[in-house]
């Protein structure tokens, strides 16, 4: 192995040369940008917001994906940042508690919950070791198949055209959908290196171009959009309100777990050690501090990205300058209005066709989290309590007309708050079985 290639297993070592570097950074943007876009798409959308706002929040999204990752990568002090390889981009987790927000309240409402989720999460950063008990490998498990479950309705709803669509549930609509779908199942089945590892972004592009052919494609916003234009401070409001605040809340503390259980695969899967302290303390801190940045220059919540981690796991590269590459052309991505632009014309059957495949990945790695675990009597009632009540009363969410509006908000708006409470606090009070 001649030297440059060596540098890319050295985490502090130089950038090695592009043609080294750039193959792999590439790899870590195709993995996550479609997941870093999409839920800026799907929330402008439930909010309404006109061609040029809806512009905005991809670019600012995409800007502070990269921001994050940087902050990460480098850190600012030894106390915000994890100065480990990964990556940092929007997050589905947040994605069914956002639209209720959004369809409620408004968009400015995120905001105002997602600074405070930020703040929760320094919190769970400074006392990182003593909280990560309640949250166990079933627990975890058990939020995410949830999650996954509750974006299961927002995939089929835009397999069909989206809802409020002249054309909701045409034949053209769920063609598109399914030939999406399709594409990305062979490509994720029979492909091979960036052909499997691409393979949402190439089905988009195979259903973005069958679309066109059916007139479902309007490129006006891409020509009325500027070139180059910067982020703006608080470019759709900040506001505080107390359910979106208590829901987006609890989410954070969520991924702030998730954070934990993805840069301990990091070090483990690619350094063969586990994470220190001050690592964990710091990569926590800093997920909390960036989400704060993110909310005042209008980017959606974010978190570290698995399937990045997965790619670092599986490479061993490590070199944090490579992934520095990507984020930079995140930032890139971010400052080109025109490129932000181009994203909005993708028609929603095509989002649905390719989503819908992510949506079951993310529930069925819940499952997996789930049955590493023994499947006792005590562990399938934390289960499947947790989530038949967090998916039933989100189903029927009128069961809670009777209680204050604040409680339908929060219990109700999406499955994954009652969840993971009801999941906590069964895992806190019934007997553990003793071992024979």
């Amino acid at each position: 192995m001649n030297d440059e290639r060596k540098l890319l297993f050295e985490i502090d070592g130089r950038l090695p040369s592009i043609r080294y570097s750039f193959p792999l950074a590439l790899q870590h943007l195709v993995a996550m940008i479609v997941g870093c876009v999409t839920p800026a798409i799907i929330i402008s959308t439930v909010a309404g917001l006109d061609g040029g706002s809806r512009i905005l929040l991809i670019q600012s999204s995409l800007v502070c994906a990269a921001v994050s990752t940087l902050l990460q990568l480098f850190g600012l002090t030894r106390f915000c940042g994890s100065r480990l390889p990964v990556i940092m981009g929007v997050s589905f987790a947040y994605l069914s508690t956002m639209q209720s927000i959004a369809g409620s309240f408004g968009i400015a409402e995120i905001f105002g919950a997602q600074i405070a989720g930020g703040i929760v999460a320094v919190v769970i950063g400074i006392y990182a070791k003593r909280l990560q008990k309640l949250f166990p490998p079933l627990i975890t498990g058990t939020v995410v198949f949830t999650i996954g479950l509750s974006l299961y309705p927002t995939a089929i709803s835009y397999m069909a055209g989206g809802s409020g669509n002249a054309s909701f549930g045409s034949w053209q609509n769920w063609l598109v959908s399914i030939f999406t779908l399709i594409t990305v199942t062979v490509l994720n089945h029979f492909g091979k290196g960036m052909l499997k590892l691409s393979s949402i972004l190439l089905g988009i592009a195979a259903g973005y171009l069958l679309s066109f052919f059916f007139g479902m494609v309007d490129i006006s916003a891409v020509s009325e959009a500027g070139f180059f234009s910067l982020p703006e401070l608080a470019p759709f409001g900040i506001r505080f309100e107390f359910s979106s605040t208590l829901a987006i809340s609890v989410l954070f503390a969520i991924n702030a777990v998730q954070a934990i259980g993805d840069m301990s695969a990091t070090t483990v899967g690619a350094m063969n050690r586990e994470p220190t302290g001050d690592e964990l303390r710091g990569g926590i801190i800093g997920f909390g501090i960036s989400n704060i940045l993110s909310a005042l220059f209008g980017g959606l919540p974010n978190a570290t990205y698995s399937q990045n981690v997965g790619i670092v796991s599986s490479t061993k590269v490590v070199n944090r300058k490579v992934l520095a590459v990507t984020a930079g052309m995140l930032l890139f991505a971010g400052l080109v209005p025109k490129f932000s632009a181009l994203l909005t014309t993708i028609p929603q059957c095509v989002l649905g066709g390719a989503t819908v495949s992510v949506f079951a990945s993310i529930a069925m790695t819940g499952m997996k989290l789930v049955a590493m675990q023994p499947m006792s009597y005590r562990n399938t009632s934390i289960v499947g309590l947790s989530a038949a009540l967090g998916m039933g009363v989100s189903q029927v969410s009128e069961s809670l007309s009777r209680f204050p509006e604040w409680v339908t908000m929060v219990f109700a708006s999406s499955p994954v708050v009652l969840a993971t409470l009801v999941a906590i606090i069964l895992n806190l009070i019934l007997p553990k079985e003793e071992k024979s």
